[in-house]
């Protein structure tokens, strides 16, 4: 059969081969290429596998983005009908707001928009839960849940945010109790996450000994809140504020939780109750989450929020490409890329 464009393409390549050099310094060396060994990815290579109680068909999340603003609407729904598309999961940004008036509840209301066949969680502080269960109202919380029918409750745990916020609530107990004592009340699905910085070794081992459906890194290098609270009050710094500053520039990357991780999965043996982990913060695509979640020795996913949100506010067709050019670089790698 004829290549009618073998001229031009031979044309192309003669003109862009010195463009086309690559120097040794820039070789992922995330990575052993192995181009012998595989096709190119077709229907088949990205299999469904069971997460969070539903079945996915690609290893992405929905990482917690927002409400009550004017475009909160339609960047959830947007985010939701594309989780429903396409196959994965979504955490709603603080629903906070709900546990007192439903009139910002359309925004979170995506549920019919997302369909029944992927998970949904909603999300509350942990300053929030500790309230809840000091004023004998966790009904009011799992009300929240019912409402949103959400699949359960992430509880974020933040108080860097917290202490560099001018509105932020004190923490008054360890977080760790505060958590035992809501899973001891409630019969919902929990997830534990950081907004940004991340959490120590010991801070996620005593978290994977409770049976929490899982633990989402929200490491360091994607957004960070305790920055992002410096930012939003910069014109009007407090004295609290700059002397506290440094602390949102203290933190653990997912490549150094993803090695906490696997030293507590191998220290804990029958001890680990919580076996799913959503690694976030700061992956920027398919090969970042290919490489974490290949590193991590557990059932994982991984969360972009930054990334989604860029496209999410634009037209839905935007949305579907970035998701499609994921999904597609995602089992290219699966194919020919091997972690080392």
């Amino acid at each position: 059969m004829e290549d009618s464009n073998a001229a031009t393409r031979k044309h192309d390549h003669i003109e862009l081969a010195f463009k086309s050099q690559l120097h040794e310094i820039s070789i992922d060396k995330r990575f052993s290429y192995e181009p012998i060994l595989s096709a190119h990815p077709n229907q088949n290579t990205l299999q469904p596998f069971y997460f969070l109680g539903k079945n996915f068909r690609v290893p992405f999340w929905v990482s917690s983005m927002t409400g009550g603003t004017q475009l909160a609407n339609t960047i959830n729904h947007n985010l939701a009908k594309m989780c429903g598309e396409y196959g994965f999961g979504m955490g709603l940004g603080s629903c906070r707001s709900l546990l007192y008036s439903d009139e910002y509840l359309k925004d979170f209301a995506v549920r019919k928009t997302m369909g029944y066949e992927v998970p949904l969680f909603a999300n509350l502080g942990i300053a929030q839960i500790e309230k809840s269960i000091a004023e004998n109202k966790i009904a009011n919380v799992i009300e929240m849940v019912n409402k949103l029918e959400a699949d359960g409750l992430i509880i974020h745990v933040n108080p860097m945010q917290e202490w560099l916020q001018p509105e932020g609530d004190l923490i008054t107990v360890s977080p760790l109790i505060t958590i035992q004592k809501f899973m001891q009340e409630v019969d919902l699905q929990v997830i534990v996450k950081e907004v940004g910085q991340g959490m120590g070794k010991e801070s996620l081992k005593a978290l994977f000994q409770l049976p929490l459906a899982a633990i989402d890194f929200a490491a360091y290098g994607g957004t960070n809140f305790a920055q992002l609270e410096l930012l939003r009050n910069q014109d009007n710094q407090t004295e609290k504020q700059a002397i506290y500053a440094a602390l949102a520039q203290v933190g653990h990357t997912a490549i150094e939780m993803v090695g906490f991780v696997n030293e507590i999965s191998t220290e804990l043996g029958d001890k680990l109750l919580c076996k799913q982990a959503i690694i976030s913060g700061g992956i920027k695509g398919f090969l970042d989450g290919y490489y974490l979640t290949e590193k991590l020795r557990m059932s994982a996913i991984y969360g972009q929020a930054s990334e989604f949100l860029k496209y999410a506010q634009q037209d839905y067709e935007s949305l579907q490409k970035y998701v499609e050019s994921q999904q597609k670089g995602f089992a290219l790698a699966k194919c020919f890329l091997k972690v080392r």
